[in-house]
């Protein structure tokens, strides 16, 4: 290797050499001959009564006290005598673990190994000749002149950038380049701030957006993302379900049917739901102690249309955007006569039971998003107001379905639980009441996500 002032330096190494030589004598003319050996004085090493006589023999080396370690006496325990027992049991939420001790939480298959090397050299370089380069490297650069290599400085910050207010006409400023018609340029007060004013090259970013490595590509459309608020649930939010196997019996491809396929949930047991009452009451009553209880896990029947036509006329029916899904000819069921008997046949697969359930603490922790591009109307406005919108849905809960073979503890079907062979769907719009409820919880809906907005901020 060249080192510097280009003078050649030799490193000295080890050259090991294996050498084989060849066995040419025969093999041994007898066959192999097996001795018996005595292995009885095994079996009393295995016997329980000689770790019992070593038990005996080995003196106990603790002092134990009267209470073996464990004091027992309950006098002076807060609220013992009460039916208080919090002073003598485990606190329910673990408390942080000191630095000091986090060497003894580690793994015994760790305990003796060397610590990784962190130098990033191949690990076929021998580390003696690493440190052995460094030190060269080191003691190079002090006769040059220049030292170890000066430490970055800190980039002094201005105490103004950080102000609470800065930071909010900041974050307004990103809604009046996007929406300058909207931008709010009245005085400030309770309800409406003043954005900062955003820049030439800003105005420019947000107009002719670029890519922040390929600087050669260009948008060809732009996504508004927005919550889609219509299409929110009674849950505020919707839940991601996986099913565990094979749901049909179509194996060569995808079955359409499901595409539209429902899942009923059976109602709980009702010792499950008043335990899950108990734990949240208890929960809304000291949140900084008691952890929030996980819902009860339910049991689901799976319902699948009875053929693709009936899937495919399924999703036309419930597709928004499709100007025939008021069609009365979509329905390929009736049985009674009459166009209010007019439905869509399901007929009944399978149980199934919650294996895996993750509820998150925060409904906008995941979402989904969907991609809708509305089609405008005479008036040129569309859905969303917007010819592209990214509409995002919040997931509260993500499941793994199996196979239910037995109700389980914690979701077990009511006694008067009868299985339903058959569904025959009907899809309408809501009525007004159904519309006003929809309403209220939209406003509310919205009136959370503005907290949450501002609770970021």
């Amino acid at each position: 290797m060249a080192a510097p002032g280009n003078r050649q330096h030799v490193v000295h190494q080890d050259y090991i050499v294996r050498q084989r030589y060849s066995n040419a004598l025969p093999p041994p003319p007898g066959a192999p001959k097996l001795l018996e050996i005595p292995t009885q004085g095994l079996s009393a090493y295995c016997h329980p009564s000689y770790a019992q006589r070593l038990a005996r023999a080995a003196e106990i080396n603790i002092e134990a006290d009267a209470m073996l370690g464990m004091p027992i006496d309950l006098v002076g325990m807060p609220g013992i005598f009460d039916g208080d027992e919090s002073s003598i049991q485990a606190p329910l939420v673990t408390p942080p673990v000191h630095p000091r001790d986090r060497a003894l939480l580690r793994p015994l298959k760790t305990l003796g190994q060397p610590k990784s090397d962190l130098s990033g050299v191949s690990f076929l370089r021998r580390t003696q000749y690493v440190a052995e380069d460094q030190r060269r490297a080191e003691a190079a650069n002090s006769r040059k002149g220049h030292g170890s290599a000066p430490k970055p400085r800190r980039k002094v910050v201005d105490p103004a950038k950080n102000d609470d207010v800065t930071v909010l006409r900041e974050a307004v400023k990103g809604f009046d380049i996007a929406n300058p018609e909207d931008a709010y340029k009245g005085p400030d007060n309770q309800t409406n701030i003043r954005g900062a004013v955003p820049t030439v090259a800003e105005n420019d970013a947000w107009k002719i957006p670029k890519h922040p490595t390929s600087h050669q590509l260009k948008a060809k459309s732009s996504y508004s993302i927005l919550p889609d608020l219509s299409g929110y649930t009674d849950e505020g939010g919707y839940m991601v379900v996986k099913l565990a196997g094979q749901p049909t019996d179509v194996t060569d491809g995808h079955d359409k049917r499901m595409d539209a396929a429902l899942l009923h949930a059976v109602g709980f047991a009702p010792e499950a739901l008043s335990e899950y009452l108990a734990k949240q009451a208890a929960h809304e009553a000291n949140p900084d102690i008691i952890p929030a209880p996980s819902k009860p896990s339910a049991n689901y029947e799976f319902f699948l249309p009875e053929d693709e036509r009936t899937a495919a006329n399924v999703k036309q029916k419930t597709d928004v955007h499709n100007p025939d899904k008021n069609d009365p000819e979509l329905y390929t069921h009736n049985t009674k006569g009459g166009a209010e008997n007019d439905s869509f046949r399901y007929i009944h697969i399978r149980d199934y039971e919650t294996g895996l359930q993750n509820e998150n603490t925060d409904k906008y922790q995941e979402l989904a998003i969907v991609l809708d591009k509305s089609p405008k109307e005479s008036d040129g406005s569309s859905k969303t107001g917007s010819s592209n919108s990214a509409l995002y849905y919040p997931v509260v809960s993500k499941s793994q379905l199996k196979p239910r073979r037995g109700f389980g503890l914690s979701a077990q079907a009511p006694d008067d639980h009868e299985t339903i062979d058959r569904i025959d769907l009907t899809i309408r719009e809501p009525d007004g009441n159904e519309a006003a409820k929809r309403a209220e919880f939209k406003a509310a809906t919205v009136e959370d996500a503005t907290e949450e907005g501002h609770k970021a901020i």
